[in-house]
Formats: structure tokens, sequence, C-alpha cells
């Protein structure tokens, strides 16, 4: 069996890796080829072309890249065409993967949409691309299938966020942690997110809160997590280029260490938000955008937060601010209420924990795989669960569902 994947952001990238490694426990005669990044290609995957490292967001900067998404896409079919895999599993990044499911449906290819960009918030009228070209969505929220069932979607169903499964298998440095811990002072974490455009926009911001709240509180420590070293150094000339930054304590690849040490954090709307949920750090989330992009995205915004762990919790539980503005009096603002209150952080903790314990269930690559296998091998295969569609909990029941 050969199986086409495609992932164009990082964290994509590591799903796609973990359901590649959950499908070859089950099939190990499985093969992989298609587009993304390291981790895919670890996970025994040939990798046609790094996406990831194309990953862009907003408007103008899809325009700008346009010729090289078309050279992708014409590449995808010729590999449809001439090798002919036998599914194609795309995993969030909608846009290009529209076109691709679109090309592997014309050539009689099953096409599976793992993890599946949230439409149901900023683009329903996008359902009707997953009835045409997309055979089965595998989705990550408990309320998606009944979203999708009720616009003519047959085959949606729930595996759970992959994302859940990784935390629970990652590493911490606890040596780490401890040498930190022992320097004393409570630490703001700064998450500015994955991808240079993300940073060049809520750093400044980020950077100006943490020079309010260090006027308030000298004694804070502020540790920004990094992707990769480069954007370390992005981040530190932009801190050279602000007169009054205090401190930082820059760290590539630490996220979760800096996520355990943190007191309360800032962070961009993203997945990072489930890890701060389920180590149940009070949080603020910022996504500062120009006012054309705003205008633009107000038009077709449907939900009522940016935030998966708002969504989850349809209430917010993590401040949130989708804006062209600055706002960093509001995050310096939250961040020293919770600093100076340690009453009012511990509510804030216990609410988000209460919302892990409801919806952070693992096992999703192992459900996602089976559900895969389940269609495509049938009379061979059958995992340990049977079919892979899990019930939704019964405390989950009615949560969050968009209309």
């Amino acid at each position: 069996m050969h199986i086409f994947v495609s992932a164009g952001e990082p964290s994509g990238d590591l799903h796609a890796a973990n359901l590649i490694v959950a499908m070859r426990k089950r099939r190990p005669d499985t093969t992989f080829a298609g587009f993304g990044g390291p981790n895919m290609t670890a996970a025994g995957a040939h990798l046609l072309f790094p996406l990831v490292d194309l990953a862009v967001m907003w408007f103008m900067r899809v325009l700008l890249n346009l010729h090289k998404f078309v050279g992708l896409l014409l590449q995808a079919d010729r590999y449809f065409r001439d090798v002919r895999p036998d599914a194609v599993v795309l995993i969030d990044y909608p846009g290009l993967h529209w076109w691709i499911a679109r090309r592997a449906k014309a050539r009689g290819i099953p096409v599976f949409y793992y993890v599946p960009p949230q439409i149901w918030a900023w683009a329903g009228w996008r359902v009707s691309k997953v009835r045409r070209f997309v055979d089965h969505v595998l989705c990550s929220l408990p309320f998606e299938p009944a979203w999708y069932q009720a616009r003519g979607v047959a085959h949606a169903r729930y595996v759970g966020h992959p994302y859940f499964d990784e935390l629970a298998e990652r590493t911490i440095d606890s040596d780490f942690i401890l040498a930190e811990k022992s320097r004393g002072g409570p630490i703001v974490a700064i998450l500015p997110g994955s991808r240079t455009q993300e940073l060049l926009r809520n750093v400044p911001v980020m950077l100006r809160a943490a020079t309010a709240l260090h006027a308030r509180r000298p004694d804070a420590r502020f540790a920004v997590a990094c992707l990769q070293p480069r954007h370390k150094t992005m981040i530190e000339q932009m801190a050279a280029a602000l007169p009054g930054t205090p401190p930082l304590e820059i760290h590539a690849a630490r996220t979760a260490e800096i996520i355990r040490l943190a007191d309360v954090a800032w962070a961009v709307s993203g997945s990072v938000g489930l890890e701060l949920m389920v180590e149940a750090l009070p949080t603020v989330v910022l996504y500062k955008v120009r006012r054309f992009d705003l205008l633009v995205a107000r038009r077709f915004i449907k939900s009522k937060y940016i935030s998966l762990v708002n969504l989850m919790a349809d209430a917010e539980v993590m401040p949130e601010y989708l804006t062209e503005d600055d706002v960093s009096a509001e995050l310096a603002g939250w961040a020293g209420r919770w600093l100076d209150d340690p009453d009012e952080r511990a509510r804030v903790s216990a609410r988000l924990a209460a919302l892990r314990d409801r919806v952070a269930i693992p096992g999703a690559s192992d459900r996602a795989a089976e559900a895969i296998l389940d269609v495509l091998s049938p009379t061979t295969y059958r995992g340990p669960h049977g079919r892979a569609a899990v019930p939704v909990p019964a405390e989950m029941e009615g949560e969050s569902r968009p209309a």
C-alpha cells in the first residue's frame, strides 16, 4: 500500500509523522511520500517537496507565492497520474490542499482530510469543496462530525486531536527546569508563533507588553520560546531595536520547558493553546494582523473565538485579541493582575484544568490510522478498536457547537 501525505505547517508535519508511524505499526508494508517537513522524513516518508518551509499566512503572502503553489499542484498531479497512490491524506493547510484534493479526486484516488481546517469558523461555504473533493473527514474536535453531516458530508468521524498524543509522548528536560526555577522570580512565557510573519507582527507587541509589565513587576522574568535558532536571532534584533525592552531569556526548541516553568503566558492563536490548556497555564492570546487582512477576516469569521481553547470551552477562558491595534497594555494588564493575585491566577488555572480533563483525549493518531485502513483494506485489516470512530464523551455533548 502506498499513501501520499501532505502537510504545510510544522504542527501538521508532526501530526503526519505520528500518523505514518501508527499506520506502519498496523501495516508494515505501507510506504509514504508527499509534501511536508523533517518529521515526515524521519518517520520514513519520501519527501517530494519541503512544504513546511513554504508556510505562509494571510492573503498577500499567498499571492506572492502563487507561482510556487501552482508548481506544487502540477507536481502532485503528475505523481497521482504516474504513481497512483492508494490514498491521499491531507493535514490542515487549506488553500493548496483543496486543489490537491481536486486533482486526486479527478484521478480516482480516495482523499482523507485529517485535522481538517476550521471552515465552520471562518469559511463555511467551503464545505461544498469537502463534499466534492474529500471522501473521508477525520475530525479533531468533537462537534465537527455533526456540523459536517448536517451539511451533506456523510463520512465525517471524530478521532480526536493528535496534539494530545504528542504532548503525552514529549520529553521534558527536568535539569533545565530545576536550574531555571532556582534563579527565582515569576516567569512570563512569550510564545510568538512558528512562522516568520507571525513573529514580525506579534513580537513587537509582546515586547512592549514586557516593558510595561517590567515597570510594574521588576522581579518578572520573560522567557521567549522559538521554534528554531534563526527566529531567536530575529527576536534579539527586534528587542535591540525597541528601547527599554527588559532582559529576555530566548530559547530555541524549549517550548515545553518554558510552558512548564511559567506562571503566566502570552501566546499567538494556534495549536500551542492546547499545550497551554494541558498545563493549565493562564494565558492571553494575541493575533495581530494588518488592517486590510482584519477587514477581510471579519467578513468571514463566524465563530465567537479564535482560540481553540475558547472554542472548546465555549467561553473566553483565555482572553484573546484578534486586532490591528497595539494591545500591549492589555497583555501587561492581564499578566500583572494574575501575578499580583495568586487566588485569581489559581481560579483561571482551575478552569483550564477542568476543560483539559474533559477534552484532552489521547489516541487520535491510532484512531486515524485505523479509520484509513478500515476504508482501504476492510477485508484484510481489523484494528484493536474495530471501526475507528470514537464516541464523543458524554461530558462534551453540546459543547461549543458552531451554528
